[in-house]
């Protein structure tokens, strides 16, 4: 494990209703090329950055600049707009994403189209900090928000995201399991247990029964084997993962 302290970071996982029986998700596809979770489906999301601990600071919320990152960055890497108020056009996604990655400041982007951050939006979920031997150690918020209405069509960040979708949790879970899609050990359980919600008011509920305590996963033998594993009773139906499988933990 790296003696580097880890870095904060936080991620959105925004459920949309959907005309099959489970409601979507949305989630992008890491290019190979990254060095975190290369080729692998997430949420999207990253560090956090100072200015969005500025930002948090100027709205009188010092405490929620990881939610601030969530919205921040679905926006970069998906073009899909969340924890925003009022009435937004879909079409606005792209300028909005584009304008970032230009360089342009969110704060000052946010004040160029009247737009106001609704941080209630988005409610804790999780906290994972897998501490294993790699270059560097993420402590991740994972947050839950509802899509905003209207058809948000996903567009993946040119250069750090290969795809971008809405997609139920079942379904990128079994495209997981044939190999057709990666994912890492945190993704994988959280994927497990929005699946087991019918829509997000189900997986709202999940979120507030259970603590935000950090999930440090650990590796133990069971029968010779290493699995991977995470505490019982935090809302996951699985709670380990041989470590041949796990990717990365």
């Amino acid at each position: 494990m790296s003696d580097d302290p880890p870095i904060p970071a936080a991620t959105l996982i925004v459920i949309r209703p959907a005309s099959g029986p489970a409601p979507e998700i949305l989630v992008v596809e890491r290019s190979a090329a990254m060095a975190f979770a290369g080729g692998a489906i997430v949420f999207p999301g990253g560090r956090v950055d100072p200015a969005d601990r500025l930002l948090a600071d100027a709205l009188g919320q010092p405490g929620e600049a990881a939610k601030i990152t969530a919205i921040r960055e679905t926006l970069e890497e998906s073009a899909v707009a969340a924890g925003l108020a009022g009435a937004i056009a879909p079409a606005l996604g792209p300028q909005l994403q584009g304008a970032l990655l230009d360089g342009v400041p969110f704060a000052a982007l946010l004040s160029q189209h009247q737009l106001t951050l609704d941080l209630d939006a988005l409610t804790p979920f999780a906290r994972w900090m897998p501490a294993f031997k790699q270059a560097r150690r993420f402590d991740t918020m994972f947050f839950l928000a509802r899509a905003l209405p209207g058809e948000w069509r996903p567009l993946p960040q040119p250069g750090e995201c290969e795809a971008a979708e809405w997609a139920s949790a079942a379904d990128l879970l079994d495209r997981i399991a044939l190999d057709q899609a990666s994912a890492i050990f945190p993704t994988k359980r959280n994927l497990e247990r929005i699946a087991l919600h019918a829509g997000f008011d189900e997986a709202l509920a999940d979120a507030l029964r259970h603590p935000l305590d950090t999930i440090v996963p650990w590796v133990e033998q069971r029968g010779g084997v290493p699995f991977v594993c995470i505490p019982e009773h935090r809302g996951y139906p699985n709670t380990a993962e041989p470590l041949t499988t796990a990717l990365r933990a």
